[in-house]
């Protein structure tokens, strides 16, 4: 089978004991259509026990990972005794030293746990986790001897003893498998009462062939079961991680699946049965018998052997191995196709939606439907909001160098960073430069020149004196900073730039004063008074054109990041095209204008072409500003779309990244990305004003888009914000 490169194992199940002391009248081991328990050892060799371990070394190794999740599993794994059970430990963590990180846990019913096992656990640091189906009538539905005696006391004291404050730390979480017939609320209650680090609900397994009861008949019982517990979690505060509802959470955001039931991330689970065969994922005993058989084992077989086998190589395909039908639904991402085992019919094989289809999408849109509001970015609404997550991306990349340089800046670095955090807390001064946008390319150029270990990484980082002092200038606190200029000019970032050296030779200088005048000082010469807004021969101001209505515009040629475009920099010249454009713009568009004043500070005159998206934050463009003020004007609108889109998914998941869907485009042949297809449609959307039969061409892609896979929570709000806008 052909598809994406092998995936390693990072789970492993091992049945160190194939038989159990309930008689579960649910569990897929001994109910269900595969019944290959019968012919199997007890319990697990020595000799299966150490060739799972080098078989696990030994893939770990060759793959690189940097860790492992073992779980002990059955049957029920405690009726292996505490020795081979520490055999199981030792072996393993033998063979991972060195190699890879260790994860062991540990699933059972809870009905033997003591101390002594626990004390065992507690050594080799194994996690436990226990099933529990709720409330005694929850559990004892299912959960009982063969002799109908009730479980339930039993595995409320080994959760009691799990609580114990010397084995809390062990304490991995509960497993309840559903049965609408119980009370959702009174499970979960019961549940949450006993404080576990995390839930796991479970869908019973079932197949087409044979499908899970519904006593009302409903389609979506399992989802309106669900639901309830849901709006239980949630009313409560979500005190408890529920790892069915962070799943959909996570995938609603464009996050990934965080559980193998549900999402589109291939498998990464083998089983080691207690005869050493390595099997697929243990619930597919549901479907036939033999289903989870690959004919290898521990033995003669290394794990790569199992990977690159057809039937585990399936459930790794992400969205090409789901039906046709799960391909094209729009909540594929969250659901994944459901459980691979669910899809399972004898005359189909698995070529089929989930036997919860129609659960798994009343689950996630009834999620969606009660989070949305909560979940979606403030900034996909407030224009202000994106501006501040702007900012705070800034901040964040500013602390990320400081922890990169770890200390090579020396004192120079120091002395500024303790300036930066002075004017910080004591004024706005540093607000302003957070918000200039090719503060943020520098930190990037910084960034990438540490990353490749480039000679002049550090130098590059110790410009930050010349951020330091545009900020105390900004700020009107009056604090001397001392500058470094390399070049024999200062530049101070957002005001302009004085040249202090005739020939280029370097200087120092200290600089005072603020943003409407400073005063610098050279050794051994006179102090140098500048007014901001006066142009000198040594002076050089950012050009502001004075725009009516656009008042904080900059066309900025000397900033020294500016140079982040296609085209190259040009010279500030002419702005009467500029004007005549803005012009034109407040009496076409003036809704539009106002939205580009207000997020549009900068613009970089280019020699040609544009508008340009460079690499720095929001609120600056590189364009030429030549040209008919209506191609300026479009060209204005466009960029201003285009930077817009970029920004927002910068600080929010508009779409997710997992899968391969294509859609039409109305003004091309050839099928796009979402991405593409988004970013098309909301230029189009901004050039209405000029161009309404590109608004017209929008409005069917965002439609398309409406009902589309990747779309998240906020992608969602601000796809049919769009549409509102395209077909007003």
């Amino acid at each position: 089978m052909t598809g994406p490169p092998l995936v390693p194992f990072q789970q492993i199940v091992v049945k160190v004991h194939s038989r159990c002391d309930l008689a579960c009248d649910h569990c897929y081991i001994y109910e269900h259509a595969d019944q290959s328990w019968r012919t199997r050892p007890k319990a697990i060799s020595d000799e299966a026990i150490s060739w799972t371990a080098l078989r696990l070394a030994e893939h770990a190794k060759s793959h690189a990972l940097p860790s492992v999740s073992v779980i002990l599993h059955g049957g029920e794994p405690l009726l292996a005794g505490p020795a081979r059970l520490r055999r199981v430990c030792e072996e393993l963590t033998a063979a991972l030293d060195n190699v890879a990180a260790l994860d062991l846990r540990i699933h059972t019913n809870g009905i033997q746990l003591s101390s002594r096992y626990l004390d065992l656990f507690d050594e080799f640091d194994v996690r436990v986790g226990i099933s529990l189906d709720g409330d005694r009538a929850a559990n004892d539905r299912h959960r009982r001897y063969a002799d109908g005696r009730t479980s339930h006391p039993l595995v409320l004291r080994a959760v009691d003893l799990l609580r114990q404050e010397r084995y809390r730390h062990l304490y991995l979480g509960l497993l309840c498998t559903i049965d609408v017939a119980n009370d959702p609320v009174a499970v979960y209650d019961a549940l949450a009462e006993l404080e576990p680090p995390r839930i796991d609900f479970l869908l019973p397994h079932a197949t087409w062939d044979e499908p899970p009861p519904r006593p009302n008949g409903s389609a979506t019982a399992y989802a309106d079961w669900i639901l309830k517990v849901f709006d239980r979690w949630d009313a409560h505060g979500r005190p408890v991680p529920v790892r069915l509802f962070e799943s959909v959470l996570s995938t609603l955001a464009g996050g990934p699946s965080l559980t193998e039931s549900l999402g589109l991330a291939p498998s990464d689970l083998v089983v080691i049965e207690t005869d050493g065969a390595l099997e697929q994922v243990d619930s597919l005993k549901s479907a036939y018998e033999g289903a989870a058989a690959t004919g290898f084992d521990v033995f003669d077989d290394a794990f790569d052997r199992v990977a690159s086998h057809p039937g585990v190589r399936a459930r790794q395909l992400g969205l090409e191995g789901v039906s046709r039908t799960c391909r094209q639904c729009p909540v594929v991402r969250s659901c994944g196709g459901g459980l691979y085992t669910h899809r399972y019919a004898s005359k189909t094989g698995f070529d089929n939606t989930s036997v919860y289809c129609e659960d798994l999408k009343a689950l996630i849109r009834g999620i969606e439907q009660r989070t949305a509001e909560a979940t979606v970015s403030p900034a996909v609404t407030d224009g202000e909001a994106l501006l501040i997550l702007q900012q705070d991306l800034t901040r964040y990349s500013l602390a990320r160098l400081n922890e990169e340089l770890a200390g090579r800046g020396g004192e120079r670095w120091s002395t500024a960073w303790r300036l930066a955090a002075t004017i910080d807390e004591t004024s706005l001064g540093f607000d302003e430069i957070y918000a200039h946008p090719y503060t943020r390319t520098w930190l990037h150029s910084c960034l990438d020149a540490l990353r490749e270990q480039r000679a002049d990484a550090v130098a590059l980082a110790l410009r930050l004196d010349s951020y330091v002092a545009a900020a105390a200038l900004r700020s009107g606190l009056d604090l001397p900073v001392q500058v470094h200029c390399p070049t024999g000019t200062l530049v101070l970032p957002t005001l302009g730039e004085l040249r202090l050296s005739v020939n280029g030779e370097p200087c120092d200088a200290e600089v005072r004063g603020s943003r409407d005048e400073l005063w610098v000082a050279v050794r051994g010469r006179a102090a140098l008074r500048v007014r901001t807004a006066e142009a000198t021969a040594d002076w050089r101001p950012v050009h502001r054109p004075g725009l009516e209505g656009w008042p904080d515009l900059v066309l900025d040629d000397l900033d020294p990041f500016r140079d982040c475009f296609d085209e190259p920099v040009h010279a500030v010249e002419d702005t009467e095209a500029l004007a005549a454009a803005w012009a034109l713009l407040r009496t076409t568009a003036p809704e539009q204008a106002a939205e580009l004043a207000a997020s549009l500070t900068t613009l970089t005159p280019l020699r040609g072409g544009g508008p340009s998206v460079g690499r720095h934050a929001f609120g600056a463009l590189g364009l030429s500003l030549d040209g008919a003020p209506q191609a300026l004007a479009a060209a204005l609108l466009r960029g201003h779309r285009r930077a817009w889109l970029r920004a927002l998914g910068e600080v929010t998941d508009l779409l997710a990244q997992d899968g391969a869907w294509l859609h039409t485009a109305p003004w091309q042949d050839e099928p796009l990305p979402a991405s593409e297809l988004l970013a098309g449609a909301c230029e189009r959307v901004g050039l209405a004003a000029f161009d309404p039969e590109a608004a017209g061409q929008a409005a069917p892609a965002l439609k398309a888009l409406q009902d589309a896979p990747e779309p998240t929570v906020s992608g969602k709000r601000l796809i049919a914000a769009l549409y509102t806008e395209a077909t007003r």
